[in-house]
């Protein structure tokens, strides 16, 4: 437990500053109107925290090294788009309310998602499942757009979020409705981020362990437990 204090301790203080950054980045920053409650209604591009750390883990779990880089950048991008094309295929298919062209094309993706698996050299297929699943949950959240009619929202106004007609069916009332694009690209982005902090994370701990470790010093595994090693 003491060799892994270190990363523990790396890891807090990196998922506070990344939280604290994109709540604000999101809600007070980038922003695109006064809510009236201390907040401020989000523009269609966030920084979406739990993307970051979906991101974040893959790393870990892809070895946390240069080739983890590699293989998650490659998997969150392969895995988003591939929901991007299913959204748009399926609402195209069989618009609301109807779910069975959602379930066909998320089948359909599934295929070339596992078949992917052949180049896991450059590309790590769990990440590839965990971008399209986060991309797929956030459109749940910001209301389904294209599918459900006007379910992102209309302008990005405090005044078009008063009229039921163009606040979109996101959650809180339409406030992180958006459109499914600005949606995809959001959370690509922070999961991309989360790459980083996984990186940063690493790097930083191996800073701390060489300024001021002694004795039992922690290693990254491949699973991304934290292994003592002597110096």
């Amino acid at each position: 437990m003491r060799a892994a204090l270190p990363l523990a301790i790396v890891v807090g203080v990196i998922a506070y500053a990344w939280t604290h950054f994109a709540f604000n980045f999101t809600f007070h920053w980038f922003t695109a109107g006064d809510l009236g409650n201390g907040l401020e209604l989000p523009r269609n591009f966030q920084l979406i925290v739990p993307a970051g750390f979906v991101g974040w883990g893959f790393f870990f779990a892809a070895g946390a090294d240069n080739r983890a880089i590699v293989k998650v950048a490659t998997g969150v991008l392969s895995g988003g788009l591939a929901a991007l094309a299913t959204i748009a295929l399926s609402s195209t298919t069989a618009d609301f309310p109807d779910f069975w062209g959602i379930a066909l094309w998320v089948g359909v993706f599934s295929v070339p998602l596992v078949l992917l698996g052949a180049f896991d050299e450059w590309l790590s297929v769990p990440a590839s499942f965990g971008a399209f699943a986060s991309v797929f949950f956030y459109w749940i959240a910001t209301g389904l757009d294209f599918w459900f009619p006007s379910g992102g929202g209309g302008p990005n106004t405090v005044a078009a979020l008063a009229d039921p007609t163009t606040a979109g069916t996101g959650a809180f009332g339409g406030v992180i409705s958006m459109p499914y694009g600005w949606m995809w690209f959001s959370i690509s982005v922070s999961m991309l981020c989360g790459i980083l902090l996984g990186v940063a994370s690493v790097r930083l701990t191996g800073l701390v362990t060489g300024l001021f470790g002694r004795g039992d010093q922690a290693i990254v595994d491949g699973d991304g437990s934290a292994q003592p090693q002597r110096v």
